[in-house]
């Protein structure tokens, strides 16, 4: 499910909360679905339960992730990202696409490429 990359300068939790996100954009985890409880995961890839709870309350903060009081963490629906993720990924988004176009990539295909993407999602 996720792998850790201990060479990564990246803190651990950053990590999980990067593969968990990931899992969901790409639909392994759907929408409502119950994450791995925190003691679950942590045993899993073997490091500190805190670690897992941080990643947890972050991906939260972000609005990928709802909890439930007795119940653990879901998979939250995609319209909950909070403005300010949405933000920073149009910015990396801008930044990459300037850089394609600089190096002679057309406009047509860059909306080619997020057409499949469209597609793949929805289709």
């Amino acid at each position: 499910m996720l792998h850790l990359d201990y060479r990564d300068a990246r803190p651990i939790y950053e990590q999980v909360k990067d593969g968990l996100r990931r899992l969901m954009v790409t639909g392994v985890i759907r929408e409502g679905e119950k994450l791995p409880s925190v003691r679950t995961m942590a045993g899993t890839l073997a490091i500190n339960p805190n670690t897992i709870q941080r990643a947890y309350e972050a991906l939260e903060a972000e609005g990928y992730v709802y909890s439930v009081p007795g119940k653990g963490s879901f998979a939250a629906p995609n319209t909950g990202v909070d403005e300010g993720r949405r933000t920073e990924l149009y910015r990396v988004f801008d930044q990459a696409a300037a850089e394609l176009l600089f190096l002679g990539v057309k406009g047509q295909e860059l909306r080619g490429r997020i057409g499949r993407l469209e597609g793949g999602k929805n289709g």
